[in-house]
């Protein structure tokens, strides 16, 4: 069971087994009766009720596997929050108004109790009595600092909870040889760290020596060839520029590879394409057609030319655009990229070009889910292939739909190098909403009326 799976049992179980407590307290304090004055308050107020609770064991880690050191812990952090969950129930029950103050106080307290000995004892049941444990977090520390032996210390005492520390990461072979590794195995250096990942099945690296940072994120490309949680302790340089994310004992961490967006976004970003797609076709039918004519009539047949491209996850798609190249373009020189002045490009696919009007027919592509129209461009596998070998994180930009535009095509110029297009793709990835989305729209409109950046 996956971590985020764990965490909706957890929110689940206790959701139920609150209002559950509740319920039976009112059995329990008349009789086995429900009377209709007492307990239409609880159901005018059960789904606040509910909110109120899991806030509270929100707010005192109940969800937070990193935060449970021991059972101890869990009937410590189960009590506190209960008990404020109580509280605050009293409080609404008693501020709510002549309706809800005949909530029985002797219930309130009954269920205080309840759900105390309901909440502990299935953490406890379900891990000491079935098949499911917290899912396991295989971490890999990246150095052999004191502050990194404390962390590893902290996380071993986690272990009943699904935490073990693989090893450590020296930064290079000399501090390997001097290193002591505080009864924690070093099992390379930030070279080997891709290699260790596999072979250990890691699932968590985190940072703890700030000069092995940079080279760690190279080696690794953020996550290139693995799926794995990165995170660092932050340094001032870190802290002035990022936020926090989640804290093991008392040492603070900063994830590296979290969502870029909310899944909201996805949903609404995909509802949006749809919506504009089937408008621009309308919109703009008779400059489809016109450009068809004009094609036709200055190249010939074919108007239009498919190529297979990379998509999300790496997935491959062909993609459709206004023929703009003489025809077997590259007959005899095989893939290459477009440049400035490219010969291959005819005068009326220049004039595409330049107000974009060749990238028109990929509107199709997006009806069909493929592409989006914000986004990175989509890249044949050829050079795919050849990026992935040559430029580290290449591979981050395939975590979410190409684009028809994007963040690097509003940016740079029409033929700027891969590897300066990949800055402005990683900056979109990782900072996407629905603002710069609009902004991105807004200035291909410009681009395109002026045809800034186009070769």
């Amino acid at each position: 069971m996956s971590r985020r799976g764990f965490i909706v049992l957890s929110v689940v179980l206790d959701a139920m087994l609150v209002n559950a407590s509740i319920i039976a307290a009112f059995f329990l304090r008349f009789g086995g009766e429900l009377p209709e004055f007492n307990f239409g308050a609880y159901v005018g107020l059960w789904p606040l009720i509910t909110v109120i609770y899991l806030a509270a064991g929100y707010i005192y880690g109940l969800y937070e596997p990193e935060r449970i050191e021991g059972a101890w812990e869990v009937v410590r952090t189960t009590f506190l929050a209960v008990t404020l969950g109580t509280v605050l129930l009293a409080a609404v029950a008693f501020f709510a108004g002549p309706r809800f103050f005949s909530f029985s106080r002797l219930a309130i307290v009954i269920g205080w109790a309840l759900s105390f000995v309901l909440l502990v004892g299935w953490r406890v049941a379900i891990l000491r009595l079935t098949s499911i444990r917290w899912p396991e977090q295989r971490v890999l520390v990246v150095g052999t600092t004191e502050l990194a032996c404390d962390l590893a210390r902290e996380i071993e005492q986690r272990h009943s909870w699904g935490y073990h520390v693989v090893g450590m990461i020296a930064h290079d072979a000399t501090e390997r040889e001097a290193t002591r590794a505080c009864a924690v195995p070093v099992l390379g250096t930030v070279a080997d760290v891709a290699g260790i990942v596999e072979s250990q099945g890691v699932t968590r690296v985190i940072v703890a020596s700030p000069v092995s940072l940079r080279e760690l994120i190279e080696e690794m490309a953020i996550g290139n060839e693995t799926d794995v949680r990165v995170e660092v302790i932050p340094d001032l340089y870190e802290i002035l520029i990022g936020r926090l994310d989640s804290t093991i004992a008392d040492i603070p961490l900063m994830e590296l590879t979290r969502q870029s967006a909310p899944a909201w976004y996805a949903s609404a970003k995909r509802l949006a394409d749809i919506v504009l797609s089937l408008a621009v076709i309308v919109v703009l039918s008779p400059v489809l057609l016109l450009a068809a004519l004009g094609s036709l009539i200055t190249m010939g047949w074919p108007i239009l030319y498919s190529q297979e491209r990379v998509g999300k996850d790496m997935h491959p798609f062909r993609v459709y655009k206004f023929r703009t190249m003489v025809r077997d373009a590259e007959a005899h020189s095989g893939p290459v990229l477009a440049e400035e002045d490219d010969p291959r490009i005819t005068p009326f696919g220049r004039f595409l070009r330049t107000y974009r009007i060749d990238e028109l027919p990929q509107i199709f592509n997006i009806l069909l889910g493929q592409m989006s129209f914000v986004g990175p461009r989509p890249e044949r596998p050829f050079f795919v292939e050849q990026h992935l070998r040559e430029i580290p994180g290449y591979r981050e930009r395939f975590r979410i739909k190409p684009g028809v535009t994007g963040l690097a095509q509003v940016s740079g110029g029409y033929a700027t190098t891969p590897d300066r297009k990949l800055k402005f793709d990683l900056i979109y990835l990782y900072h996407q909403t629905v603002l710069m989305d609009v902004r991105i729209m807004a200035e291909t409109v410009r681009v395109v009326l002026t045809g800034r950046g186009a070769r």
